[in-house]
Order: structure tokens, then sequence, then C-alpha cells
């Protein structure tokens, strides 16, 4: 476990619960890599595992809960795209203020949905220097798996009467991601994190309004961009994200075969995805790192 510390930063009316891990090495001032899961994934559900790796090779990393999930406060389980972003811009602004942070060296970095969301954030902020998104949900027009059209029929209604969803479900179950094997993919995952606090039940009626569709920014983004995609992603179609990589400007496209959705948070496919990220923060940040003077042992 690294020396990582508990903080909180406001978001609206309410607090976001964070880890922060500091970066390894001699330097006061460096890059910063911001990261969320998305929909009602949390910080506890394996992106630890990923920051400690980043940490390790000398890259400080926020990883944070969104208001309503996980450890943060707000009304629970409310989600909203449009509030989700809300909070992806707190977040950056908190890594900013911290001394130890370079602010024109801001990576950001989500899985799934906070895929989707790292790259909307970035789109819209000039000074954000890198994406990384893996296993991305970015269009839910054309990447998210169709059920049978009664299930589909059941969501409509559930988001009709402002009620809530699973998050996860069976094929034959109204519920956000209900493709083959993926409830018993996340579960998996939410085992292996930390003492998770992840609920199944997410709010509905943002199905209602402006479709979720981040890739639209792909075209102008105006920084470098991991895109991480499962060869075998059952719950993000892997062709509009492998699309969306190729028109963008700075795109560097990673495709894994036979990979699922749920694949990548351990075992080889964890490590060799990390490998990529790890290859990619090098080859854009670590050259144009501030690194003034070295950290004098006393510092504190």
């Amino acid at each position: 476990m690294s020396n990582r510390e508990d903080t909180t930063f406001v978001s609206g009316t309410d607090r976001c619960a964070a880890w922060w891990y500091p970066a390894h090495g001699p330097c006061i001032t460096g890059p910063v890599i911001v990261m969320a899961h998305g929909l009602s994934g949390t910080r506890r559900d394996c992106l630890g595992a990923f920051a400690e790796r980043f940490a390790a090779a000398g890259y400080a990393a926020l990883v944070f809960d969104h208001r309503g999930f996980g450890d943060s406060g707000g009304e629970p389980d409310l989600f909203e795209p449009t509030r989700q972003l809300q909070d992806w811009r707190a977040a950056i602004a908190h890594a900013r203020s911290r001394p130890e942070v370079d602010p024109d060296l801001v990576v950001t970095f989500g899985s799934s949905m906070g895929g989707g969301n790292a790259l909307a954030a970035a789109a819209e902020d000039h000074a954000v220097a890198a994406v990384i998104t893996q296993v991305p949900f970015l269009d839910i027009v054309s990447q998210a798996h169709r059920g049978p059209l009664p299930v589909r029929l059941r969501m409509v209604w559930t988001a009709l009467i402002g009620g809530y969803l699973p998050a996860v479900g069976q094929p034959n179950q109204a519920a956000f991601i209900n493709a083959p094997d993926s409830e018993k993919g996340w579960r998996h995952v939410v085992a292996i994190g930390e003492q998770s606090r992840w609920r199944n039940r997410v709010s509905a009626r943002w199905l209602l309004g402006r479709p979720f569709r981040p890739t639209r920014a792909a075209a102008t983004l105006h920084c470098p961009w991991l895109v991480c995609v499962g060869g075998n992603d059952r719950v993000a179609a892997p062709g509009p994200a492998i699309r969306a990589a190729r028109r963008a400007p700075h795109a560097h496209l990673h495709t894994y075969p036979g990979v699922d959705h749920f694949d990548i948070y351990d075992g080889p496919e964890h490590e060799a995805i990390v490998a990529d990220q790890i290859a990619f923060l090098q080859q854009h940040l670590t050259l144009n790192s501030r690194c003034d003077r070295p950290m004098s042992p006393t510092a504190v």
C-alpha cells in the first residue's frame, strides 16, 4: 500500500471523497492524474491498483468518488451526466491547487463511462495535458448493449416515473449494464476491491435527457489521448471507440484481443494495460514536467 492520503473537495454544495497518491521521486512539482469510474463505480473498486502504479512511476494521482456514490456526500444514487462532469471540474481544480502539482500537467483518466467523462472534461479544459480512457463508454447511442425490447421498455418506464434501476443485472433484467456475463464481471471487480461501498442502485431519469455522447469531442481534442479498447467488450462496443480514436488528432489506440469490459482490473490483462498507460505518460509528460530542485531530506 502506498502512502496515500484521504482528502476531500467541494462540488456544488457537497463534498467529494478522494485519495491523494503522492508521486515517488525527487521532484517538487509535477504531473497529476485525476481518476474516476463512471455511473455507480467508486474509487474502492480497483482504481487504487492503477493509481499506485502511476505514483511508483513518478506521477501523482487523485482518485475520487462522484457525489451520491462511494464515500462522497450528496443525494445517494443520483446519477446525472452533467452532475458528474461538474465533479470532474471540481476534482481538476482541487488537483491544480496542490503545491506539488504543475497545473499545466493534469491528466484525466476514466474507466467505462468515466472514460467518457475524462474525455469530456479534457475537451472543455484546454489546459489538460492528456487523457487516458480504458474500456471507454463514449456514446450511449452506438455503444450500449441492446437488451430485449421488453427490458428496454421497462427501463424507459422506470425513467418516466423517476425511479431507480440496478447498475448491473442479467440480460433479461432491466439494468443499465446487462450484457452477458457483465454482472459476474463487475461483482468480481467489487470483490477484489478495497472494502467496496458500491450499491447496485442508480437513478434512471437521466435516460430521458440529452444522450451521453462525449465521443463528439474526439475530432477536435487538443491533447494526446490514449484509448484502451477491449476487443471483446460486450458492455461498451469497441467499434465506436476505435472510430473515435481514429478521428482524434493526437490519439494513441491500443486494442486488447479477447478482453471483455471487466477483465482489465487484475491478472495479465491488468498488467498489459498499465504498462501501456505508463509508457504513454512517459512519452508525453515526463520530459515536460518541471523538476525545479531535489526535495530536501527534511522537507515535509
